[in-house]
């Protein structure tokens, strides 16, 4: 039988990595309904906006935006519920403890599909910049640029 070749989703927050310095990444699986898998694979989400808070112990995504499924009934998703993380219990218990210290957040980070079609979530521990490191990231991106630019024209 021909397998069929799923194709490689990836979506990043690149909005996260210029707002925060990203120290620790984890991998965390997403607890989904219905038809939401249908539309990630579709690639139809969006991570600017989302954040990641605790409730009981328990780590939640808020406002990660995963748009309707097309064909889908009355059974569809809402687009912009909670949806919770899964997470060892170690990492819990290290993360909760680093976010009540100062200036630490929870950033989702990526999301992709693993081989076996699961759906992953990366967040990153993050440490808010302040504006003048945000200044200092646009002059490394661009000097970058430049260099780029240069190594292209003298080949």
């Amino acid at each position: 039988m021909a397998e069929k070749k799923q194709k490689n989703i990836e979506i990043v927050n690149r909005r996260a990595a210029f707002e925060y310095y990203l120290t620790d990444k984890y991998e965390a699986g997403i607890v989904l309904q219905g038809t939401e898998i249908k539309s990630i694979r579709k690639g139809q989400v969006n991570l600017s906006d989302s954040y990641c808070a605790f409730r009981d112990g328990e780590l939640y995504v808020h406002s990660m935006f995963i748009s309707e499924y097309e064909h889908g009934t009355y059974a569809n998703h809402l687009a912009r519920r909670t949806r919770k993380l899964l997470l060892r219990k170690t990492e819990l218990r290290k993360l909760e403890k680093k976010v009540k210290e100062r200036g630490y957040t929870i950033v989702p980070y990526r999301l992709y599909l693993t081989d076996r079609g699961f759906a992953k979530l990366e967040v990153a521990l993050a440490q808010g910049k302040k504006s003048f490191d945000k200044r200092e990231t646009i002059k490394e991106k661009d000097t970058k640029r430049e260099l780029d630019r240069m190594k292209k024209i003298k080949l």
